[in-house]
């Protein structure tokens, strides 16, 4: 499991994008409003890697695992956080967050911060699992239900 930052030199934007929507094809027809990973294309992914701080595991060659980290006024923002079905279980999710964790010290903010859907307490329990708690619920514009949650994670200093 080698982790490496996403720069200027990354050119798997289609192995990227396939690594996401199947990390991500568990939710189709369960979640409502649909996945923001729909609208993205290789072209969404690396306009968002310019603007973001964007890490991926690569495992004999073939990317296993990604986040996206975008910093906050109080926080480090968790995006985008996937990892291969075929590798999960593996640990890369944990050494995701860890990279995470690192640059939230190094950026001196004290919280790491993701949003995950309502349905989906399979991830709310894995997060919670992680140091996670539940800071609040929301809903999506248009919507009068909840619709996501929002966890933080206090990072020590």
């Amino acid at each position: 499991m080698k982790p490496f930052r996403i720069d200027e030199r990354f050119t798997h934007w289609s192995e990227l994008l396939q690594l996401i929507r199947a990390s991500f094809a568990y939710m189709d027809g369960s979640i409502d409003p649909p996945s923001s990973v729909i609208r993205l294309t290789e072209g969404s992914l690396a306009e968002k890697a310019d603007v973001e701080m964007a890490y991926a595991v690569e495992h004999e060659g073939k990317l296993t695992g990604c986040i996206f980290l975008r910093p906050e006024a109080d926080c480090l923002y968790i995006g985008k956080l996937a990892v291969l079905p075929s590798a999960q279980g593996q640990g890369i999710g944990r050494r995701l967050l860890d990279i995470a964790e690192e640059k939230a010290r190094e950026l001196r903010l004290a919280a790491l911060r993701l949003e995950t859907r309502i349905e989906l307490v399979g991830n709310h329990a894995t997060f919670a699992a992680w140091g996670f708690e539940k800071t609040a619920e929301k809903s999506h514009p248009g919507f009068t239900r909840v619709t996501f949650i929002e966890m933080r994670k206090t990072v020590a200093a």
